[in-house]
């Protein structure tokens, strides 16, 4: 019995090797990164509600991947077979979209994590395209922001922002979305000023 054991696990776990726990890793992995930043070593202070937190948006569920979405029709998505993010696009959104607020504008900008202890203005929303067009020939990055003031009404505005891809492979089409998505960043900034 004692020496079956040890063989019994083997022939378990022997359809297991083949698969690596997750498939074949990506070449490399995408990711955005905010063209406005704040320098480092510069404190800012705010009082309570004169902080803002940014939350992730939203998302549809054909694009809740990591996969970069490419819209072949008003109705139909598909996935290009070399781009995946290095986390899902809500979040890499919600990250540059911090870093410009922070960078360009007056808020004191604090991670959603804390605003359970921090109370102020919550900027988040709806991340309704984000990916490439091929009729087009461009990224798109459509965003419907909502900023929810404490005791006053919530607002929303849409921002979109379209850069030209040079071609339809996941490094171009991932510098087009990081573009785009600093156009609707700046825009978002500035309109929550």
């Amino acid at each position: 019995m004692t020496r079956s054991f040890p063989l019994l696990a083997a022939a378990l776990l022997l359809p297991l090797a083949g698969c690596g726990f997750g498939g074949k890793a990506p070449a490399e992995l995408l990711t955005l990164s905010a063209a406005a930043t704040r320098p480092a070593a510069q404190p800012r202070t705010a009082g309570q509600g004169n902080v803002i937190t940014v939350t992730s948006p939203t998302l549809p569920r054909a694009i809740s991947t990591n996969r970069v979405a490419v819209y072949v029709g008003p109705t139909s998505i598909q996935y290009l077979k070399e781009g995946t993010w290095a986390d899902k696009p809500n979040e890499l959104f919600r990250q540059l979209l911090s870093e410009t607020v922070a960078a360009r504008s007056g808020w004191v900008v604090v991670d959603p994590s804390v605003y359970t202890q921090v109370q102020g203005v919550v900027l988040g929303g709806q991340l309704l395209e984000f990916g490439y067009d091929p009729a087009r020939g461009d990224a798109v990055v459509l965003f419907e922001a909502s900023l929810a003031r404490p005791q006053q009404a919530v607002t929303t505005n849409r921002f979109e922002a379209r850069v030209p891809v040079a071609a339809a492979d996941g490094v171009s089409v991932a510098r087009a979305l990081n573009q785009a998505s600093n156009q609707v960043a700046a825009q978002v900034a500035d309109w929550v000023g």
